[in-house]
């Protein structure tokens, strides 16, 4: 018996496998980096956080950006991920190394606040 292997991309939805490593660009064309994995709330089931895995060089080095899921936007054509943040933002946006946050309720304010989007419910 053969098994069949779940869909793995439709029209509307992705697997988490092929999220990872999908480019990120800015508004104007800008590549600003990929995305290293994304944060799932585990309660509502809800994606709170795209990180964007920036700077280094051939992954060494590599700085990760939280960024809120609304922020981005899927395009097709460049098939890629869209958000209205300039390399500049990045740069001075929270982000973290090795070790990362635990994304509590005083992280999450930090990203809102930055980010100027409303706090992940919790």
């Amino acid at each position: 018996m053969t098994e069949t292997l779940p869909i793995a991309e439709t029209s509307r939805l992705i697997a988490s496998d092929l999220v990872n490593g999908t480019p990120v660009y800015s508004n104007n064309g800008e590549h600003l980096g990929s995305i290293r994995n994304f944060m799932v709330d585990k309660a509502s089931g809800r994606t709170e956080y795209a990180v964007l895995q920036f700077g280094g060089f051939l992954g060494i080095g590599n700085d990760y950006y939280p960024i809120p899921w609304e922020k981005l936007g899927y395009e097709p054509i460049r098939g890629g991920y869209v958000v209205d943040i300039t390399p500049d933002q990045i740069r001075s946006a929270p982000r973290y190394g090795e070790e990362a946050p635990l994304f509590d309720k005083d992280y999450d304010q930090t990203l809102s606040d930055y980010y100027r989007t409303p706090p992940p419910f919790i």
